[in-house]
């Protein structure tokens, strides 16, 4: 089944013209959103502060240098080998929701509550404002739920393997990467064939075509590609980008990018203000909202997933 779906624009990245890419001005969907940007997270701080002196200052930035320093091309090369076999274990997306619930993100300088909790916070949200939008709600509930790759039944990856924003390998690293000081420290830094601005790539190949670090927003699309979910483009790119905040944020690494990536980078950008500010500790009544959800995972996925 293929959906078709309306485009919002484009806001706040200039996407560089090149011969692959042509501009569209699409304007038939109107955003009329509800939701309130928060000035503070649950910490008080300003939002993605990673130089704010919190109780988690440390070990966000102890994470990032752990992270930067052991993702190699050749690192996500062997991960993608081993896990893109699916062939660990069998359960639905409510199951996997619910495996979440013991873990926190080391990563997030914003949030220190359990992942079920963000999940359903980013969903409700967004239903909110696109009720219309179902996908939509369901990419907001699942787009995390690669983080099961913390779990002993995935062999429970160190942190730095599962979380955190994600950058391609294979070319040079941008600057615009939170603590980029530790990339010094990455054996790709200094390899000729990876630390040019294209490196292994070609301006305008699409990010299909790119290989980025390994983690949970990667292996999430491949479960949801592979068990067949009738998912439109859009929600499969924002399942598979929404940690790479180096172009969605900076607007680095858009001359790798092709039609299709500029069109669903759109939907990435609507997207991505539920996924970061509505982090709180406002609890969502899960028995509530349950029925909802599992009708639209009913919609679009299969009742057991590999994984």
């Amino acid at each position: 089944m293929t959906i078709a779906i309306e485009q919002p624009e484009l806001g706040g990245i200039e996407v560089p013209t090149n011969k692959n890419i042509t501009h569209h001005d699409p304007n038939e969907l109107e955003l009329e959103e509800s939701f309130k940007v928060p000035e503070t997270n649950t910490f008080g701080q300003t939002f993605r502060d990673y130089n704010a002196h919190t109780e988690r200052k440390d070990s966000v930035e102890q994470f990032y240098r752990l992270q930067h320093i052991n993702q190699t091309y050749d690192f996500v090369k062997k991960m993608h080998e081993q896990y893109g076999k699916l062939n660990r274990v069998e359960m639905s997306i409510w199951e996997c929701c619910e495996l979440l619930n013991e873990f926190v993100d080391e990563s997030d300088p914003d949030l220190d509550e359990p992942q079920i909790e963000h999940l359903l916070q980013t969903a409700e949200a967004i239903r909110k404002d696109h009720p219309d939008e179902d996908w939509l709600h369901l990419v907001g509930l699942i787009h995390d739920l690669g983080k099961v790759l913390l779990h002993h039944k995935f062999g429970a990856l160190p942190q730095w393997a599962v979380v955190g924003d994600t950058f391609p390998v294979g070319c040079a690293f941008d600057e615009s990467c939170v603590h980029y000081k530790y990339f010094k420290e990455n054996p790709d830094y200094k390899n000729p064939k990876y630390n040019t601005k294209n490196g292994i790539y070609t301006e305008g190949c699409g990010l299909n075509n790119v290989m980025m670090s390994f983690g949970h927003d990667d292996y999430m699309y491949h479960v949801a590609k592979e068990n067949k979910t009738t998912l439109p483009s859009a929600g499969l790119f924002i399942i598979r980008y929404h940690s790479f905040y180096p172009l969605h944020k900076s607007g680095a690494y858009t001359h790798l990018m092709n039609e299709e990536d500029v069109e669903n980078l759109k939907w990435l950008q609507v997207f991505n203000k539920y996924d970061l500010y509505s982090k709180s500790k406002v609890r969502i009544d899960v028995e509530k909202v349950k029925p909802y959800y599992l009708s639209l995972i009913e919609k679009y996925f299969p009742a057991k997933l590999k994984w």
